[in-house]
């Protein structure tokens, strides 16, 4: 089985580069250091295809939040260097602000994510309201991903069956896990993201348990590499 590291950022600053905000220097030297050492990235559309990964090094990126920085600093980069990436949508703050942090940063518009180009920008959803599963009874959950599907298709937004969790939040106990698990399997997603912070390998053992590395801006290259090679950090 093959070695599937799955990235996650949130923010991308032009100059400031930490915890959760990269800077578009920094995020370009990662870019860079997977473009020039021959990793592969996947779109999860193309991962529901394939059995088995043919590359000897392989990559997914995903971004969180779907933030207009994202698309002015993160997708010129991803062309440069011929990379795909995911963008997870929090579908009630589509054209808004992410009013959960301060201070708040501008959320795309439908027309910005739909001017994407989808050989590099595959959409995702983030949930409807970005709230945390585990605060959530299983009527509310079902409510929030209504809410999410009507949004889309309102919008036109050509959202893959694709769910990152926000904050990474899950149902770990039963039976309230079984009846998350069965929500997602009825309403047809393939694949579930957490954050866990390890490599995972591919096919998925668990595809609602899909665990990826978070990429913090404080990190050097060296520290990055290291990351996408053993996962958790010590």
């Amino acid at each position: 089985m093959a070695k599937l590291p799955i990235l996650m950022y949130h923010k991308v600053s032009p100059n400031h580069s930490e915890g959760l905000t990269i800077s578009v220097d920094k995020l370009e030297e990662q870019f860079k250091f997977l473009a020039e050492n021959g990793f592969s990235t996947y779109h999860f559309s193309d991962l529901i295809l394939l059995r088995k990964l043919n590359s000897p090094k392989n990559i997914v990126i995903t971004f969180d939040d779907a933030y207009v920085n994202q698309l002015e600093l993160a997708y010129p980069l991803m062309k440069k260097y011929g990379l795909k990436a995911t963008f997870f949508v929090p579908l009630n703050y589509v054209g808004k602000t992410d009013e959960w942090n301060s201070p708040s940063e501008a959320i795309m518009t439908a027309e910005q994510l739909s001017s994407l180009d989808p050989k590099t920008i595959e959409l995702g959803y983030h949930s409807y309201a970005h709230q945390k599963y585990t605060e959530m009874t299983s009527e509310e959950i079902e409510e929030d991903t209504r809410r999410a599907f009507s949004t889309a298709e309102e919008k036109a937004l050509p959202l893959g069956p694709i769910l990152a969790y926000p904050y990474g939040k899950f149902p770990r106990k039963n039976p309230e896990k079984e009846e998350f698990i069965k929500h997602l399997e009825k309403e047809q997603f393939s694949f579930g993201l957490r954050i866990g912070n390890r490599v995972n390998t591919f096919p998925f053992k668990k595809p609602y348990e899909v665990q990826r590395l978070d990429v913090k801006g404080e990190f050097s290259l060296k520290k990055f590499r290291r990351k996408i090679k053993y996962g958790k950090l010590l």
